[in-house]
Formats: C-alpha cells, sequence, structure tokens
C-alpha cells in the first residue's frame, strides 16, 4: 500500500537531512551578490549567484553585528559567504544562513585597502603638512620602478625630452609579487642615499593585485619618511595607490610625472631672459626714482648751504653798494648843483669880478683894507689892486664925498 504524506512532514524530513549532513553544516559558498535587500529588521537578503546557478541567502541581524560582516554589500560583489545550508520548513526552500561574510580575491584586497587608507590617514600620514614642495629647476632625477616597461621608458623620454641635460639615476626595483614592497622599500632608501633632487616612484597600469606593492603599509611608511619629495606615478589615471595619497605629489601617469618633475630647458632659457629684462628695467627704473631723489635733495642742500647765503649776503652787499653809490651820486649832483648856483652867486660877489668891472681894492702898508679917509693919513702908503697888477701911491690928502657930492 502507498504511503500518503502531507506537504510539513516532507519539508521536515528534508529539513532533517540537510541538518544531519555534515558539509551542509559548516559550507564556505563563493558567488556573485544580487536581489540584495536591506531589511528595516537588521536581516539582510540577497542572491548568490554563478554562471551555473543560483542559491537563495541569509544573514540575520545578530550574525551582522557580531561581526560577521564588515562592509557595505553591493550589488554584483564577489564575495565568500561561511554558514550553514538548511531548509525554511514554511516555503520547503534551501537557502543558506549566512555567518560571516568576505569580499573574494580583489574584493577582500580593496577591503585591505580601504582599511590601510583610513588607519593612516587618521595618523595623518595623507595630511598636506606634510607635504614637500616639488623643485622647480633640478639636476638630478631618481627613478625607483621596474628597469624594462614602458613606465621606466616614458618616464627617461619625457624627462630627456624636457631637459637634455638631466642626470638620470635609476634603482631597478621589483613592482609586482611577494617581493615587490621590500624591493621599493630599498630603492627609495638607496636613492636617498645618492641625494637625487626629486625622486618618481611607479609602474605601469594593472589590476589592484598587480599594483598592491604599492598599498603596502611599509612602502607607504617609507615615503612618508623620505626627506627627499617623491612623485608617485602608479598605473593610469584612474588608479590610485595608498602611495598617491601618502606621496609630496600624485602622477596620472608616469609620462605626467616626468613632467612635473623635469623643467624645460628652452622655457628655463626663457624664463632667464624675461628675469634679466625684468631686472634691468627694475634697476633702471629704480636708478631713475634714486637720480631724482639725489636731485632733489641736492637741491635742498643747494638752498640751504651757508655758501648760498654767503653768495646771497654778497650780492646784497652790491645790491646796497650800488644803491649807496647811486644815492651818493645824486647826492653829489645835488650838491654840486648847489655849489654852481653859489659859485654863481660868489662870482657876483667876487672883489675880482668888481675889479674886472673896473673897481680896484686898496690896502694900507699893513694890508689893511682902507674903506674910509680917516683910516689914512696924508704921507701914508697905499697898494692899490687893479685887474692885471698893483699901484703904490702916497696919500697927497684926503677929500670926503658923501652921497655923490663933495664935502
Amino acid at each position: 500500500m502507498r504511503s500518503e504524506y502531507t506537504v510539513t512532514q516532507v519539508n521536515s524530513y528534508i529539513r532533517n537531512m540537510f541538518t544531519q549532513d555534515f558539509l551542509l553544516r559548516t559550507i564556505t559558498i563563493k558567488g556573485e551578490v544580487s536581489n540584495l535587500r536591506y531589511h528595516s529588521s537588521g536581516h539582510i537578503y540577497f542572491t548568490m549567484k554563478d554562471a551555473g546557478g543560483a542559491i537563495s541567502c541569509v544573514m540575520f541581524r545578530g550574525d551582522r553585528e557580531r561581526g560577521g560582516l564588515s562592509f557595505l554589500m553591493k550589488e554584483g560583489q564577489q564575495i565568500k559567504a561561511s554558514g550553514t545550508v538548511d531548509v525554511y520548513e514554511r516555503d520547503g526552500k534551501y537557502q543558506l544562513y549566512a555567518r560571516k561574510i568576505e569580499l573574494d580575491g580583489a574584493g577582500a584586497l580593496y577591503e585591505k585597502y580601504e582599511e590601510l587608507k583610513k588607519r593612516l590617514a587618521e595618523s595623518g600620514m595623507f595630511d598636506q603638512v606634510y607635504k614637500q614642495p616639488i623643485p622647480k629647476y633640478i639636476k638630478t632625477l631618481g627613478i625607483v620602478t621596474a628597469p624594462t616597461g614602458a613606465a621606466v621608458r616614458d618616464i627617461i623620454n619625457v624627462a630627456t625630452r624636457r631637459n637634455p641635460h638631466i642626470q638620470i639615476i635609476l634603482y631597478p626595483a621589483i613592482v609586482q609579487g611577494a617581493e615587490a614592497s621590500e624591493s621599493i622599500v630599498r630603492g627609495i632608501q638607496a636613492l636617498t642615499e645618492k641625494n637625487v633632487d626629486v625622486m618618481i616612484v611607479g609602474r605601469g597600469g594593472g589590476s589592484i593585485e598587480d599594483l598592491w606593492a604599492f598599498n603596502e603599509e611599509n612602502v607607504a611608511q617609507a615615503i612618508f619618511d623620505c626627506p627627499i619629495p617623491i612623485i608617485s606615478a602608479v598605473g593610469h589615471e584612474t588608479d590610485t595607490t595608498i602611495a598617491d595619497y601618502v606621496s609630496d605629489r600624485r602622477a596620472p601617469t608616469p609620462s605626467a610625472a616626468a613632467e612635473l618633475a623635469v623643467y624645460e630647458y628652452e622655457r628655463f632659457l626663457q624664463d632667464i631672459e624675461d628675469y634679466a629684462f625684468t631686472l634691468t628695467k627694475s634697476m633702471e627704473s629704480r636708478i631713475r626714482a634714486r637720480k631724482l631723489i639725489e636731485d632733489r635733495l641736492k637741491e635742498n642742500l643747494r638752498l640751504l648751504s651757508p655758501m648760498n647765503k654767503v653768495r646771497d649776503r654778497l650780492l646784497r652787499i652790491d645790491k646796497l653798494g650800488d644803491a649807496l653809490n647811486s644815492r651818493m651820486d645824486r647826492k653829489l649832483s645835488e650838491y654840486r648843483h648847489r655849489l654852481n648856483i653859489d659859485i654863481e652867486k660868489m662870482k657876483g660877489l667876487s672883489p675880482l669880478n668888481r675889479l674886472m668891472g673896473g673897481y680896484s681894492y686898496v690896502s694900507n702898508g699893513a694890508g689893511d683894507n682902507v674903506k674910509s679917509i680917516e683910516s689914512v693919513s696924508e704921507g701914508d702908503e697905499l697898494n692899490i689892486y687893479v685887474t692885471d697888477g698893483i699901484i703904490r701911491s702916497t696919500v697927497v690928502g684926503t677929500k670926503e664925498i658923501s652921497y655923490g657930492k663933495e664935502k
């Protein structure tokens, strides 16, 4: 007789089969995340799939909070989920009850990358205050990279094209694999001892696994401790490593790193000419300004000079002398005019003029002027002065005359 079972009985039986299977009790499944849903309860529902199939999965809130998940799950991620495969009796559906979820492959590396990035950022290694400026003009360029490949060729070609006189020192480092990070650290230390002006540390592009050496903490620490400015040039423009964050400058490509590190020689010569022209013009302008100041000071000194005051006094003396002479001339002219007038007056009173007019002058022997007959006696000798000489005479008698009449 054929047995009949209820749905619940069958589902319970199947669940017991899953429970008794040792493999399904503790299993790790790899696959791609799809149909991801974060429930309001805190549970996470999702599907894991690969090219051949799919399985429903759930992570309960408790497992999540106990550290079962350390990152934010996203659609399309490759993950490894560890837990138990069991049957949900109500729906008769089996699923993975995940207790721990990790990123798989590149995803795991990315998680490690984010963790180290966060820790180094919190320690201050990415702060701008520690960034060294890249010198504008350098003589020696150090390169830490693989000795073969496009990266080193690009750096050398660009550097020598920009400046044919640049000295390049290459440290042939291992840039991929287990020994890569230590090799890069040794290269940084070796070029530091060479005292290069700027260092380029990098390699060509690749996957996160290929570039992983530049995400190692020892490389980051070596870059941070290096006293020489370092330009990181790892991968392509879209690739970003820990070395990029801790370096003094990040270049999107090795070629761009060479352009940042090496100045353009022809441009340098032009800059020198421009600087010389600017300096000459500046000096000429300063000299003109100083000449104007000198001229003004000389003028001030001339105005304040004692010699100027002496000259001014001498000129004033000359002017006063001229004024005095002019005034004396005027006075002399006035006095001469008055003298001429007095002379003319004197001429009118002059005895000589009177003599010229027929008058004579009579004096006695003593030389006294005889003005009256009473001052002479008969027999006195008299001198009679006329215009052309003296007439000596003797008084023989006198005769009084009054008002033109004889007495």
